[in-house]
């Protein structure tokens, strides 16, 4: 599996509600000890990332929807692929909208 290839997964379940063109960057960066890393990205939007993920790899997953004058909304979960190929997504289900 490659960067390019999970950004169109993730985005494909944007376009097909209808806000694609409403989704205007990549779904995820690499994670490393200080935020991004210098590993995969999960993108097939600004670059296609034809980098696979591997065993050892933290990434994010933040699509986000923006409606100009409207609304903006985005969600991020954190995935770790452990040296045994499972998949780790860390922390709780937001189950809350935060209002900015």
């Amino acid at each position: 599996m490659y960067g390019w290839q999970v950004d169109d997964v993730c985005r494909n379940v944007v376009v097909e509600r209808g806000y694609g063109d409403y989704f205007v960057h990549r779904t995820g960066h690499s994670i490393g000890e200080e935020v991004h890393g210098n590993g995969v990205n999960i993108d097939n939007f600004e670059t296609k990332d034809e980098r696979e993920i591997v065993p050892g790899v933290c990434f994010s997953i933040e699509p986000g929807i923006y409606l100009p004058g409207e609304m903006a909304v985005r969600s991020e979960i954190n995935v770790f692929i452990k040296s045994d190929g499972a998949v780790v997504v860390s922390g709780e289900i937001q189950r809350e909208l935060m209002l900015l």
